[in-house]
């Protein structure tokens, strides 16, 4: 009689999802790929959920990320924002489509300003000191740089200033340079790039077509003399705080420029000469009252 051997295989619920596991993968093994899922291709199709999409983002997206929610080819996506732009772009609409920080989003046209700061209860502008400009200036067209090289170009410590640019959110770190210390590199940001309405960098105007600007557009001849003086260096301590009104170099508010506070004014030399004169009337008057009073001739 033949005695029948039966292989022992383990037993309970693990064991079975491995067993069920193993069959799956094997028989998905030797099936083909699934095909990728087809993308729109007519704009028509994706135009009003790219701006739903547009409409609800707090931030500009780009035509990557749309094409990738939307399923549609880049193509599809540059068409139909080409679309939504040529709808906006008209005076009767209130808001328009802006290409800027290598994405795109929806903005309230420029004239409503005023009307929305008062809807929204906006009073105070948010603005950059003159001082934090000119650092953020040398960041964007030197980037990355480092702070002494920033403070090296200012002839002023900028540390204050690098921190305000930080809060903000226009500046970060690029790592660090391989030199002695290893100091910090920094660079722009997105945000930046929103900003200033720009979409990269590379649109940042030329030094020198700024310089051809100026000299287009006002001529050196035609300011006064005093304009075109060269201020002093800002003090070494200089302080970039809150946003506010238009700064001066140093972080403090711009004052007029006078006399020095060592030279005396015109006004002070003015006084001067007329207390000469009055010393002059006054011994002209006492030589004139000696002569006819010799007791007032003895007292002198």
């Amino acid at each position: 009689m033949r005695e029948t051997v039966s292989e022992e295989r383990p037993a309970g619920p693990a064991a079975d999802a491995a067993r069920a596991a193993g069959g799956a993968g094997g028989a998905a093994a030797g099936e083909p790929p699934a095909p990728p899922r087809p993308r729109e291709t007519r704009a028509e199709k994706i135009r009003e959920a790219a701006e739903a999409i547009l409409f609800s983002s707090p931030r500009p997206v780009s035509e990557r990320d749309l094409a990738s929610v939307l399923e549609a080819t880049p193509e599809a996506v540059r068409e139909a924002l080409a679309l939504l732009a040529a709808e906006t772009d008209s005076p009767q609409r209130g808001v328009r489509l802006e290409h800027v920080g290598g994405g795109w989003r929806f903005v309230t046209r420029p004239e409503f300003d005023s009307l929305l700061r008062r809807f929204h209860e906006v009073s105070e502008r948010s603005r950059l000191s003159l001082a934090a400009l000119e650092t953020l200036a040398i960041i964007a067209y030197r980037q990355p740089i480092t702070l002494p090289e920033v403070q090296e170009i200012r002839g002023v410590n900028s540390s204050s200033v690098l921190k305000t640019l930080f809060e903000k959110k226009l500046i970060t770190t690029a790592g660090k340079k391989a030199v002695v210390g290893t100091p910090f590199l920094y660079k722009t940001t997105p945000d930046f790039l929103v900003r200033f309405g720009l979409n990269e960098i590379e649109e940042l105007p030329k030094p020198e077509e700024i310089e051809e600007d100026l000299a287009a557009t006002v001529p050196d001849d035609s300011l006064p003399a005093a304009s075109r003086d060269v201020l002093p260096p800002p003090g070494p301590d200089e302080e970039d705080e809150s946003d506010g009104d238009a700064m001066g170099a140093g972080g403090a508010p711009a004052l007029e420029r006078g006399p020095s506070a060592g030279a005396p004014s015109d006004e002070e030399e003015g006084n001067d000469d007329d207390d000469d004169d009055d010393d002059d009337e006054y011994d002209d008057d006492l030589d004139e009252r000696i002569a006819d009073d010799p007791s007032v001739r003895d007292r002198k």
